[in-house]
C-alpha cells in the first residue's frame, strides 16, 4: 500500500474519531512526507489520546509546515494549540513562549483575526494564573465577540462557557448558569472540534459542580459520558468524566462505585498528564473515605490531594474532629473561614466548619456560618445550598438547648434532599429530627426517625452515622443473628421482589445478592423465600 492510501486511511479513521488508528498509521510515515494539515490533525489524536509529548511534537512540525507554506494562520493556530497542551501538562514557560510566538504572528493577519480571536482565549489562561480577573474576562469576552464575528462555533462555545465559569467565580451566580446553558447549547447543536468540544462539557460541568446544580451536573454528566464512550482510546477528558460521575454517585448513595469512579478519575488524571486535577478527585475520594469510616484511607487521600496543589478542606478537619483532636481541626476551620474569600468557596467550606464549630463549643459562631450559608443559597438560587443551609441552621438550634426551634429546619432539609434523590442527606436530616424528638419527650416518633436513618446509613455504608444512632437509641435487634445487610435483602424479599431488583434497588451485583439470599437461607432454617418471607413477618421486619 502507498503512502497516499496511507494517507487517506488517516484521514479516515481521524474523522471517525478512531485517534489511536490514526495516529499509528501517521507515525509509521516519514513525517517529512506529511502536509501540515496531517502533522496537526495528529497532534489533535495525540492530545486526546493523553500524549502530551506527541501532541506538542506534531504541533511543532505543523506549525514549522505551515510557516515554510506561509499559512501563517495556520501557524497561530498551532501555536495556540502547544500554548494550550503544554499548560495543561504545567509546563507555563514554554505555554507562554508559544502563546507570545502566536502572539507576534498574528500581528501579521488581519485586524480581528479568527487565528488571533484564539490566541486571546489562551492568554486569558495566563491572567488567571496571575489572579488578574479583570484581564481574564476581558480576554473571554474579546474572544467571544470574535467567535461571533467569524461564525466559528468551537471558539464561540469555550469563549461563553469560560465567561460562565467567571461570572460564578464572581459571585454572578444566574448570569454564569445562563452563560454556561448556552455555551452546552453551542456545543451539543453544533460540530465542534473534539479537544474543543470536551473542554466545553468538562468546564460546564465543574461550573455547576461549584455552585451545587445538581440537576444540570447530573444531566451534563451524562452526555459527557455518552461522548467519552463514543471516542475509541480517548484518555484526555475521561479524568473529568469519572470524577463526575463519582460525585453524582455519592449523591445518590451508590457509595461502593462512587470509589471505584474516583479512583479511576485520578488514574486516568495521571495518565493524561493532568497532575493538577489529581488533588481534585482524591480530595473527593478522601470525603467519601471519611464519610464510611475509613479513616486511614480518608487520610491517604488527603495526603495525595495536597500533594498536588489542592487544600482538601474541610474534609481534613472534620476527620481530625472524629478522631478526637478539636484544637487541629478549630484551628483549620478558623483558618480557612478567614482566608477563604469568593462565595463559591465559602460554600464549599460553611457546612463543614458549622460542624465543627457546634462540635466545639462555639454555638454562636456556627449561627453566623449557618445565617451566610443560608443567603448564598438564595443568591444563588440553588435547591442543594438551601438544603444544606437548613439542615445547618437546624443543628444549630439543636445544640443550643431549642429542639422545637430545629424542627422546622431540620424537615425543611430532610423535604429538600427527598425531592433532590440524595438520600444520605436527608438521612442525616432525619437522624437530627430523630434527636430533636427525643429531647422533646417524644420517644416513639424519635426512635422511628432514627431507625428509618439507620437503614439508610447501612445501605450505603455510613458507618460512623449508624454507630452514632445505636449510641443514641441502642442498636436494633437482630434475630437468627442476621447481619444489617442481611435483614435489609430480607425486607425486600418479603416485599416480593426479584434478585435482580433487589441488586438494582441497593446496587450490587446479582452474585452478591445471591450469596446473601444463600446466607439467609442457613440462618433460618429455610428452603424457599416464601418461608423467608414469612420470618419477615413474624419477626415483624418490615
Amino acid at each position: 500500500m502507498g503512502v497516499v492510501d496511507e494517507l487517506v486511511r488517516a484521514r479516515a479513521e481521524f474523522e471517525r474519531g478512531e485517534w489511536a488508528a490514526a495516529l499509528e498509521r501517521w507515525s509509521s510515515l516519514d513525517p517529512d512526507g506529511l502536509t501540515a494539515a496531517d502533522l496537526e490533525s495528529a497532534g489533535s489524536a495525540a492530545q486526546l489520546l493523553g500524549r502530551p509529548a506527541d501532541a506538542v511534537d506534531r504541533y511543532e512540525r505543523a506549525f514549522e509546515a505551515n510557516l515554510a507554506a506561509s499559512d501563517v494562520a495556520r501557524a497561530v493556530r498551532c501555536a495556540f494549540h502547544l500554548s494550550m497542551v503544554l499548560r495543561m501538562r504545567s509546563d507555563h514557560a514554554a505555554a507562554s513562549g508559544w502563546l507570545a510566538r502566536g502572539e507576534r504572528l498574528a500581528a501579521h493577519l488581519p485586524d480581528g483575526s479568527l487565528d488571533a480571536g484564539y490566541l486571546t482565549f489562551s492568554r486569558m489562561f495566563e491572567h488567571l494564573g496571575r489572579g488578574d480577573f479583570v484581564a481574564a474576562r476581558d480576554c473571554a469576552e474579546r474572544a467571544t465577540e470574535a467567535a461571533r464575528r467569524h461564525g466559528d462555533p468551537g471558539l464561540l462555545a469555550v469563549g461563553l462557557c469560560a465567561q460562565g465559569r467567571m461570572a460564578i467565580s464572581g459571585g454572578r451566580i444566574p448570569a454564569g448558569v445562563s452563560l454556561l446553558d448556552e455555551s452546552m447549547l453551542e456545543a451539543t447543536s453544533r460540530t465542534l472540534e473534539p479537544v474543543l468540544l470536551g473542554n466545553v462539557y468538562c468546564t460546564a460541568v465543574e461550573g455547576c459542580q461549584e455552585v451545587s446544580d445538581l440537576r444540570r451536573v447530573e444531566e451534563w454528566t451524562q452526555v459527557l459520558q455518552r461522548w467519552c464512550e463514543e471516542q475509541p482510546g480517548l484518555v484526555t477528558f475521561t479524568g473529568q468524566c469519572a470524577l463526575h460521575r463519582g460525585q453524582v454517585m455519592v449523591a445518590r448513595g451508590a457509595w461502593d462505585e462512587a470509589v471505584e469512579e474516583l479512583t479511576a478519575a485520578i488514574d486516568r488524571y495521571r495518565l493524561a498528564g493532568a497532575l493538577p486535577a489529581v488533588g481534585l478527585a482524591a480530595c473527593e475520594l478522601g470525603d467519601l473515605h471519611r464519610l464510611r469510616g475509613d479513616r486511614v484511607r480518608a487520610e491517604a487521600a488527603y495526603e495525595t490531594s495536597a500533594e498536588h496543589g489542592f487544600d482538601p478542606q474541610p474534609g481534613s478537619a472534620l476527620l481530625w474532629l472524629a478522631r478526637g483532636s478539636q484544637a487541629a481541626a478549630l484551628g483549620a476551620v478558623r483558618r480557612l473561614l478567614v482566608e477563604t474569600r469568593t462565595a463559591v468557596a465559602r460554600t464549599r467550606v460553611l457546612p463543614g466548619a458549622v460542624v465543627v464549630l457546634l462540635a466545639t463549643g462555639d454555638v454562636e459562631a456556627a449561627r453566623t456560618c449557618a445565617g451566610e450559608l443560608d443567603e448564598h443559597a438564595r443568591s444563588f438560587g440553588s435547591d442543594v445550598l438551601a438544603a444544606r443551609a437548613a439542615y445547618a441552621w437546624g443543628l444549630v438550634e439543636l445544640t443550643a438547648d431549642d429542639p422545637a426551634g430545629a424542627l422546622p429546619y431540620l424537615r425543611r432539609a430532610q423535604q429538600g434532599w427527598l425531592r433532590l434523590d440524595v438520600p444520605y442527606d436527608a438521612a442525616l436530616a432525619q437522624a437530627a429530627t430523630g434527636r430533636a424528638l427525643l429531647a422533646l419527650g417524644d420517644a416513639e416518633s424519635g426512635r422511628r426517625a432514627l431507625a428509618s436513618a439507620r437503614q439508610v446509613f447501612v445501605t450505603v455504608g455510613a458507618r460512623p452515622d449508624v454507630e452514632a444512632v445505636d449510641q443514641a437509641v441502642g442498636p436494633p435487634s437482630r434475630p437468627a443473628g442476621l447481619s444489617e445487610r442481611e435483614i435489609e435483602v430480607l425486607r425486600l424479599v418479603a416485599a416480593g421482589q426479584s434478585n435482580a431488583q433487589i441488586a438494582s434497588g441497593l446496587v450490587l451485583s446479582d452474585r452478591t445478592v445471591a450469596r446473601h439470599l444463600s446466607n439467609i437461607f442457613g440462618k433460618l432454617g429455610v428452603s424457599s423465600r416464601t418461608a423467608a418471607a414469612a420470618f419477615a413477618f413474624e419477626h415483624d421486619l418490615l
